[in-house]
Formats: structure tokens, C-alpha cells, sequence
């Protein structure tokens, strides 16, 4: 969060900050709270006991109140300074920026242990025949909307673990908005809490859910 706000304020950014806690155990909500006294434009939001990251990205994006909305993962796997390229591709006409992984590997400084890249690479395929989402890489949690795709995609999301990733481009292509794609320097991190085999089927089960949604029409306007 620290390093968050001395990015944001070097980079002289009319920004908030919103850190979403999702029924976490430790000290998390008691950290960023002696934190948003100290700096302002920092707030907390707390679910409603642990719902899941899909539902955690949602609700800090429906109570943004930037033009622009980003989201990154706490562990900042992304670096906070790649931010840039994804405003960059927002300010070139995109309504949704993607940070990717896998569209320039030579960026990834540390990368992925094997059986996690191929559990990548293979939902990456899944993704691709299930819903025709043909991106390099879905899963980066690095990612911006304009304002208006935000409020076109996010009320629609129903999703709330892991396959809310590929649930919002896939409704973001049903709403025929313009997702832009963006190499990004990212790194491993060893304290991922995801597991590859459980976590990967219920994310097969989720996509298969999307695909369902959206024959059923519960993504249209």
C-alpha cells in the first residue's frame, strides 16, 4: 500500500486508492485502516466475510470514482510502475487494458514454476475454444477500464473466485468494447495461495458457467 501511494503521489496523479479486504483473518483490515489516516487518498472497503477474489475486484470496482479504473493484486506481482502502459493503451482509444504475461515472456522477472505454467498455458487453450477469448493471458490481475466499460461489464459479473477473469472479457466482447492487450513486467510470487488441480477444475466448471450465462442471455443489456 506504502509503495502504492508514493508511486501515485510521484507520479502527481489525481487518484484514490481503494484496498478491498475480503474477510481476511489476520490484521489486514487494522494495517490499512492506521494507513488511510495517514494517507488520504487511501480508503478501505470490507466484504462481507471472504466471497472471493471475483467478488472482491467487483466491489472495489463499483465503488471507484476514477474516469479510469485499475485494479492490481496486492502482492503487486505487477510492478505499480507498469501502470502506465495500460493508461497508455486506455488514452489510445482502448475501453479495456489487459496486463499480459505471455505476450512478451522476456519481461516475466521470475517466472512461473513448470506446473504452473502449463496449468497457465492450458486454460489459456480452454479459454480460447470455451469462450473465444484468443488473449495471451486472461489471469494477470493487472487490469483498466473507462468508466463507462466498468459500469457496462461489472453489474453483469456473477462470478466471485477465479473465473471472474475470463467472465469479464467475455462479457466486455459481448458488449463489443475495445480490450487492448499490454506486455507487462510481472513476477512469480511463492505465497499464491492458488492450487493448480482444485482450483484449475473449478475454473473449467466456472467457464463452462459463462458459456451457459451468456446462451442464456444473462450478460445482455
Amino acid at each position: 500500500m506504502q509503495r502504492i501511494v508514493e508511486y501515485v503521489r510521484g507520479a502527481e496523479w489525481n487518484a484514490e486508492i481503494v484496498a478491498v479486504d475480503d474477510g481476511s483473518r489476520d490484521e489486514t483490515a487494522e494495517i490499512i485502516s492506521r494507513l488511510a489516516a495517514q494517507y488520504p487518498e487511501l480508503r478501505l472497503i470490507q466484504n462481507p466475510g471472504n466471497q472471493g477474489k471475483g467478488y472482491a475486484v467487483r466491489n472495489g470496482m463499483r465503488n471507484a470514482r476514477g474516469k479510469v479504473l485499475l485494479f492490481t493484486d496486492a502482492d503487486l506481482s505487477s510492478p505499480i510502475s507498469e501502470a502506465p502502459k495500460l493508461l497508455a493503451a486506455i488514452a489510445s482509444g482502448a475501453d479495456v487494458a489487459i496486463g499480459s504475461r505471455w505476450l512478451d515472456p522476456s519481461l516475466q522477472f521470475q517466472p512461473q514454476p513448470l506446473r504452473r505454467r502449463i496449468f497457465s498455458r492450458t486454460f489459456n487453450l480452454f479459454l480460447r475454444i470455451m469462450l473465444g477469448l484468443n488473449f495471451h493471458d486472461t489471469q494477470c490481475g493487472f487490469k483498466a477500464y473507462t468508466r463507462n466499460a466498468a459500469e457496462a461489464i461489472f453489474p453483469f459479473q456473477q462470478i466471485n473466485r477465479w473465473g471472474f477473469d475470463a467472465e469479464i472479457l467475455y462479457i466486455a466482447r459481448r458488449k463489443k468494447l475495445k480490450i487492448a492487450e499490454v506486455p507487462v513486467a510481472w513476477g512469480h510470487d511463492d505465497r499464491s495461495t492458488i492450487h493448480p488441480l482444485a482450483d484449475g477444475i473449478r475454473m473449467g466448471t466456472e467457464a463452462l458457467k459463462v458459456k451457459w450465462n451468456g446462451i442464456r442471455g444473462k450478460y445482455r443489456t
